[in-house]
């Protein structure tokens, strides 16, 4: 290691270094899709020391850590404040979102019936929540634990994991649910390779619900843990899932199955070639992941470059890139087809409906990347209006031991921007029209 490379690795903690986050003038290299020689020795100190715990040992060694222990204090500090929501100029915008009747749920209440019939009281006390309570955001995407908010999978019994999962795909597309579950799995996968299954295992996840499951009415419910966080709503009918986070360390399971966003990131790939000089200049916001022109505090340690993950919820994102205004019709419809994927969970009529929110607003679109545009580097890229915010972002290594990102670590997050995360915009509207109050 060179004295540049060792001065820019320093340890932040445990797993996270100064590598991640320090602006480098050279262009970060692709490793390929071989992240087995980023695999740890067995005995490595990243690893030996947690294993044989389970999340509860591993949460209580972890936070005693200087970094970490800063990290939760801003969680906890963006918990606090009331929700708003997103925004791309500190301003809440409205009239968005319009709730139309979509008809009953009765499938949907039943499987939530089925999953409280299998609980006790005491563990009903846990998973049952006001519709508006605050735990709604207090979900993180770590592997350790922060908020203990509902009931954890790994700690329930067959048949009451299999009834929430029944409640999870009974509400979520069929190509939704099987994405879901991959990312799950993929995170047992990872605790397979790194030899940690009692820390990594695809049921290291939280699941609540929220509200009263009465068809035509408004609940939900949300599962969060490592690299899976989903919240799903249903307002009389019309159903939204955001904020969502799903990633991946690796993203791939040698070759039992495709990247999880391979089709995601083919798309994305081949609308930023189709860029032309003006375009790609305007699209480009920063030459690659790490650019040194990238202002004070753009890099975050734990997030790196996506800015919509957890405890964002009134997070101020600014537009940036190219204006959809400026693509030709091709380039929108490829833009659509990203999108497209990140609104995968949803059942097909309402992502058609969702995706129809997105068209009124296309001259309000943004398209920005970071990187290089061929595929031979690690990418950034957000798609962004009134009424979405999209990104996909490559990171470092965390479980795996590469210092710069890597395509084999995602992270990827959706949100509806001014207040329709958690369907809060459809549940104000809903109210007003019932005569309701929280």
């Amino acid at each position: 290691m060179t004295t540049d490379e060792h001065e820019r690795d320093q340890r932040l903690d445990g797993f996270f270094s100064t590598a991640r986050v320090t602006a480098r003038d050279e262009a970060v290299e692709l490793a390929g899709t071989d992240y087995r020689r980023f695999l740890y020795d067995r005995d490595d100190e990243t690893l030996a020391p947690w294993r044989g715990m389970g999340y509860e040992e591993f949460t209580a060694a972890r936070q005693d850590d200087p970094f970490l222990h800063s990290l939760l204090d801003d969680w906890n500090a963006k918990l606090a404040e009331p929700f708003a929501g997103v925004t791309s100029d500190g301003v809440v915008h409205s009239g968005l979102y319009r709730l139309a009747e979509r008809g009953d749920d009765a499938e949907l209440v039943t499987a939530a019936e089925r999953v409280i019939a299998t609980l006790s009281d005491t563990q009903l006390y846990a998973f049952l929540h006001p519709l508006d309570a605050t735990s709604w955001r207090a979900w993180s995407n770590p592997e350790f634990v922060f908020h203990r908010v509902g009931l954890r999978l790994e700690d329930l019994a067959e048949h009451q994991v299999e009834a929430v999962l029944a409640l999870v795909e009974a509400s979520l597309s069929p190509e939704g649910f099987e994405r879901v579950r991959e990312a799950m799995e993929l995170n047992g996968f990872l605790g397979e390779l790194v030899d940690l299954p009692t820390i990594l295992n695809d049921r290291s996840y939280w699941v609540a619900l929220y509200g009263d499951p009465v068809s035509g009415g408004a609940w939900g419910w949300q599962l969060f843990g490592h690299h899976v966080a989903v919240h799903f709503v249903t307002v009389a009918g019309r159903h939204v899932v955001a904020p969502v986070f799903i990633g991946a360390e690796p993203a791939i399971s040698d070759g039992e199955r495709p990247p999880i966003f391979e089709a995601r990131e083919e798309a994305a790939l081949e609308l930023a070639a189709s860029l032309t000089d003006d375009q790609r200049t305007a699209a480009v916001v920063y030459a690659s992941v790490l650019d040194p022109k990238m202002p004070a505090g753009r890099l975050h340690p734990a997030d790196e470059r996506h800015v919509a993950g957890a405890f964002q919820d009134n997070r101020l994102i600014p537009y940036e890139g190219i204006s959809a205004y400026d693509l030709d019709d091709e380039q929108w419809g490829l833009l659509l087809d990203i999108l497209e994927d990140f609104l995968l969970l949803l059942r097909d009529d309402q992502r058609t409906l969702a995706l129809a929110d997105v068209r009124e607003h296309r001259d309000e679109t943004w398209f920005a990347w970071y990187g290089a545009t061929d595929g031979t580097q690690p990418f950034y890229l957000r798609i962004q209006s009134p009424v979405i915010v999209a990104e996909l972002d490559h990171h470092a290594g965390v479980w795996l031991n590469n210092r710069t990102p890597q395509r084999f670590h995602v992270h990827s997050t959706l949100r509806l921007p001014n207040g329709n995360d958690y369907g809060r915009a459809y549940i104000d509207q809903w109210r007003a029209r019932n005569d309701e109050t929280p």
